[in-house]
């Protein structure tokens, strides 16, 4: 059976390495990209749809696929403000899960983030645990949720907090052993690499991993 992937953010961090190692994967015939410019990326196997994220319902008919690889997201600074923030990190989001859902898609792969909880005093913490919250009430057959901790690696975009954070996660990360190993930071390239892996093994039911769980998936 042909098998599609729909990757969102495919320019970021893991994104960008998702669609690399999708594209190099001979269990995907089809490798869908939803973006608002052309990707100098050229694969028999990619597609890049054109979109407008306020418009989405103009391209649903587009979205169609097995697995949903989500790794869109933001910084509150980037954004411009919070309430732009929750808009791409949320409802950008719920967006997209809510058209794969109607074209049958069966797994929802989320890159969320460590500390991620509807509680949280910290807005950014708080949203996207409300992302996924909302996502685990939608029927997909398999919800895979990452929560990475600092990520590793080279991004097209410049953060300059995040490059010095970086840093630091290298020289902390043979101190953090035990329950402290879910803090260390991990490379984009094996969270993308875990979400390949998760997704093949075809698991029904929802699941959430930390960094240190992530790592053990990658590294199989």
């Amino acid at each position: 059976m042909e098998r599609i992937a729909l990757v969102v953010g495919a320019t970021g961090l893991v994104g960008s390495a998702c669609v690399a190692q999708l594209l190099a994967s001979d269990k995907y015939s089809k490798v869908l990209v939803v973006a608002r410019r052309q990707s100098d990326t050229k694969h028999a196997k990619l597609q890049t749809i054109i979109a407008n994220f306020e418009q989405l319902d103009q391209v649903a008919e587009q979205l169609k696929a097995h697995d949903v690889y989500y790794c869109l997201g933001t910084t509150i600074k980037k954004a411009g403000s919070q309430d732009m923030f929750r808009k791409i990190d949320y409802d950008y989001t719920l967006s997209i899960a809510k058209i794969a859902l109607e074209n049958r898609a069966e797994q929802f792969l989320l890159v969320s983030s460590l500390g991620a909880d509807a509680k949280s005093s910290i807005f950014y913490s708080k949203v996207k645990g409300e992302l996924e919250n909302a996502l685990k009430k939608m029927p997909f057959a398999a919800l895979h949720i990452f929560q990475p901790s600092i990520l590793l690696g080279d991004r097209n975009e410049q953060r300059p907090g995040e490059a010095i954070g970086q840093r630091v996660a290298v020289w902390l990360a043979p101190l953090m052993v035990g329950a402290l190993k879910k803090y260390r930071g991990i490379k984009g390239t094996d969270v993308a690499k875990a979400m390949l892996n998760t997704a093949l093994q075809n698991k029904k039911g929802i699941y959430t991993y930390l960094s240190d769980e992530i790592q053990v998936i990658a590294d199989k």
